[in-house]
């Protein structure tokens, strides 16, 4: 029995140490199973963390990247409103430039321009000053010959009854006449830019339509005496104004031998009258 015993016992110690090691290899593979599961767990965790990461790192990429170029638009637009606003600077200073030499020029331009309307305002009070003692001169002169008067259009020389008689309807110059007429054409050939307006005037007696013929056929008779006498046909007109300006008022015999006369009216050019 005891032989038994111990054969057996030294047959299951085989089996038994065999078992044992059955069992710590399955604890072995167990452990290295559960290792590699908590080792696969935790790639699997670490992966994950490791996508968001690179999830997050795409998004703040992108961002960055939206942010670069929101960055480079806006550096690009500084750039071109830089460039610009130096432009319109340039521009100014050249329109500055250039509207300081049109000031100069301007200045310049009515400094002569005052320089050349002081010289013509001297040589015009010059001539005015000139033409005023010319007209003195004549004033006086024709005064001694025949009733002459200053008006605001010049001097107008009265020629009738003493100095220049017409007889009744007519327009005839009597040789008296055309002795007055000489001195008077010697005087004012003596002088220069003058016209010479010839106006004649009959009395009341007649027509208005008879009388206007009258007054212009001594004008006439006058101006070509003038003429004859020397003076430029140029400066001389004729008009006849009838009876429409008797020169005094009145029927009377005397009256009307006022009225039957010829009128020169002397206009210097270069002077106004009255001014």
């Amino acid at each position: 029995m005891t032989s038994l015993s111990l054969q057996d016992d030294q047959a299951r110690e085989p089996v038994g140490r065999a078992g044992r090691g059955l069992i710590a290899l399955l604890v072995i593979l167990i452990l290295l199973l559960a290792g590699m599961g908590f080792v696969g767990y935790r790639m699997v965790v670490r992966m994950k963390a490791v996508e968001a990461q690179m999830a997050a790192l795409t998004t703040s990429t992108e961002a960055s990247a939206a942010l670069s170029r929101q960055a480079l638009e806006r550096a690009t637009a500084a750039e071109s409103a830089a460039r610009t606003a130096a432009e319109r600077r340039q521009a100014a200073e050249v329109e500055t430039a250039g509207a300081r030499q049109e000031a100069a020029a301007a200045r310049e331009e009515a400094t002569t321009a005052r320089d050349a309307a002081a010289t013509a305002q001297a040589e015009a009070a010059a001539i005015r000053k000139k033409a005023e003692a010319e007209v003195n001169r004549l004033e006086e002169a024709l005064g001694q010959i025949a009733e002459t008067r200053r008006t605001a259009l010049g001097l107008v020389m009265n020629l009738g009854e003493d100095h220049l008689k017409f007889e009744f309807n007519k327009a005839d110059l009597r040789p008296q006449d055309r002795e007055v007429l000489s001195r008077i054409a010697g005087i004012i050939l003596t002088s220069h830019d003058y016209t010479i307006h010839v106006v004649g005037h009959t009395d009341d007696v007649g027509t208005a339509a008879y009388n206007q013929g009258l007054s212009e056929r001594r004008a006439q008779a006058v101006r070509d005496y003038l003429v004859n006498a020397g003076l430029p046909a140029g400066i001389l007109t004729v008009e006849g104004l009838g009876k429409s300006l008797p020169l005094v008022k009145g029927t009377s015999e005397a009256a009307r031998a006022k009225n039957r006369r010829v009128e020169l009216g002397l206009v210097n050019t270069q002077i106004r009258y009255g001014k």
